[in-house]
């Protein structure tokens, strides 16, 4: 009905208003151009040709892929939903996967298959998953032969309303309403709340109208940053204890917290205890 559209208009042009990483202007700088010459340029062009103008770009995401897991975090994830509504998470938790050498690599030994290629295609190119035959998990591509990022929880900040939609349609039985804290936590439970499958895969965040990243503010330090061993890795040998996942110490949304680790680096001095 249409007071339930103007709620939820009404609520998500509120979120926009608090949210701390407010979305950008399409239009911004557009009236001032080289020649003098002020006339507003309002087409629709020009606005789809700025709507990304302050993405990350592929030089960013051309670096070495533990390099490029450890800076993912802070930086924001921005889906675009086929109704126009803009999903903006912030990225909290990361895993690198180094492909060759790396036993726990879907890309282990340099083996390239139809389901992995986007791991060895340019930086910055999504290498979207499916776990249990039912579950998608994103990843983004980095220099290096057949190594990428897993991208493991978001902090969500725009259009919460729309991911906790997308998220109890793929959940069975009846739902209970997902605290923010939950809607993100976890490679699954990201895809599912940004609405990304299999479709997404081998897309190129740079250059992609549906999804693509935008710097965030306020970028962690390294006495932020927890390094620790991945998840679900199972019996890979030493590549189980490796500290190849990275997240935001005191970070709520983060999947999974290690307590240990954390002491052990304060106790190094790597972060004051809190």
């Amino acid at each position: 009905t249409m007071p339930r559209k103007r709620k939820l208009l009404a609520q998500l042009s509120a979120l926009q208003s608090n949210s701390s990483f407010p979305p950008f202007d399409a239009l911004e700088n557009l009236n001032a151009t080289p020649d003098g010459d002020s006339s507003p340029k309002s087409s629709k062009y020009f606005a789809t040709e700025k709507k990304n103008s302050s993405q990350l770009e592929a030089d960013f995401f051309n670096q070495p892929c533990i390099s490029l897991a450890k800076s993912f975090l802070g930086q924001i994830l921005v889906r675009k939903l086929p109704d126009g509504r803009e999903l903006w998470g912030r990225i909290v938790e990361t895993e690198a996967y180094l492909g060759g050498e790396d036993e726990a690599s879907h890309s282990k030994g340099g083996k390239q298959t139809q389901r992995n290629a986007a791991m060895f295609m340019k930086p910055g190119t999504l290498y979207v998953y499916q776990i249990y035959g039912i579950y998608f998990c994103v990843n983004v591509s980095s220099q290096g032969e057949g190594a990428a990022v897993l991208l493991r929880s978001l902090e969500p900040l725009q259009g919460l309303d729309a991911m906790r939609e997308l998220r109890s349609a793929s959940r069975k039985g009846p739902a209970k309403v997902l605290k923010d804290w939950q809607l993100c936590n976890g490679p699954s439970k990201l895809c599912q709340a940004f609405g990304i499958d299999k479709a997404f895969d081998q897309r190129d965040l740079t250059q992609d109208a549906a999804i693509w990243m935008v710097p965030g503010r306020d970028l962690p330090g390294e006495q932020d940053v927890v390094a620790t061993t991945r998840i679900g890795i199972g019996n890979r040998g030493e590549w189980a204890q490796k500290p190849l996942r990275f997240y935001l110490r005191g970070n709520k949304f983060v999947s999974v917290v290690d307590k240990k680790m954390e002491r052990e680096m304060a106790a190094m001095g790597h972060f004051s205890c809190s």
